[in-house]
């Protein structure tokens, strides 16, 4: 049962002012007398909430009657607010801000590539409330964890750094997109501020990693030394020999609703 009878789509607003930006949400309730957790999906860099692997956990959500959040970033898919004023501080705020306006007891967060490192961050956030959603369990697809620092940084040539110092952003061809990538410099030093590959990262709950090894823009080392900062004893690293970072093809898909459904049924 995928029927959309139970999604509701809503708008909430996050920040005040001159920071105040309309949050695009698609919830998909639970079907009464239905226990178990809502499926929270955290998309990528420039991605939205209806790409093939965001409308196939939503799907899954539908075939088990349990309930699923999606939603736009500011400055992705039906979100408003500007990209370039994003960063990981102001992308986690709104995702705590959904979490808050939907307020579900228990939740598998689903992450794929930034969105594994604003899940990780978010994990971190919830372990300080009191009351907050308990997180079941984690899957993170090609994550990108500290990406900034780990991945762009280090890669910077000189025009690029002229670039961010002059402009404040620096631009790259895109292979998902006719228009390029913009990193800005409020990223980047933002990025540090949310570093997790640092210490251990205190999950509580087990997490499961896909990751492709032809991925070209998060290459499978980096999902490697993700698991030394992960409990050894709370973590399944999947790693799919031909896959791409999109990881969106049929079989992905199905390791996807795998490892989803595994944390289910080890509630």
């Amino acid at each position: 049962m995928t029927d959309a009878a139970n999604l509701t789509r809503k708008t909430i607003t996050v920040g005040a002012g001159t920071l105040a930006r309309e949050i695009a949400i698609i919830h998909r309730a639970a079907r009464k007398k239905t226990s178990g957790p809502a499926f929270v999906w955290l998309g990528g860099y420039r991605s939205d909430m209806t790409g093939t692997k965001a409308v196939e956990l939503d799907a899954l959500a539908g075939e088990l009657g349990l309930a699923s959040i999606r939603f736009d970033y500011s400055g992705h898919g039906a979100s408003g607010g500007a990209f370039r004023d994003g960063t990981i501080s102001r992308w986690l705020e709104e995702a705590i801000a959904v979490l808050d306006d939907i307020r579900p007891k228990r939740v598998i967060l689903v992450g794929s590539s930034m969105g594994g490192w604003i899940t990780l961050r978010l994990v971190q956030e919830l372990k300080k409330r009191k009351r907050a959603a308990k997180v079941d369990g984690i899957v993170l697809i090609a994550p990108a964890p500290d990406f900034t620092a780990e991945l762009i940084e280090p890669k910077l040539t000189e025009v690029e750094r002229q670039s961010l110092s002059e402009r404040g952003y620096f631009e790259e061809h895109s292979e998902y997109s006719t228009e390029p990538n913009i990193y800005t410099r409020d990223l980047i030093e933002d990025g540090r501020k949310n570093s997790v590959m640092t210490g251990i990262i205190e999950t509580g709950c087990p997490v499961h990693i896909l990751q492709g090894m032809k991925d070209p823009d998060v290459p499978y080392a980096h999902a490697l030394k993700l698991v030394e900062f992960v409990p050894a004893d709370d973590v399944v690293l999947t790693l799919i020999r031909d896959g791409d970072h999109r990881l969106s093809r049929p079989q992905d898909i199905e390791k996807l609703r795998s490892a989803v459904s595994a944390l289910i049924l080890n509630d």
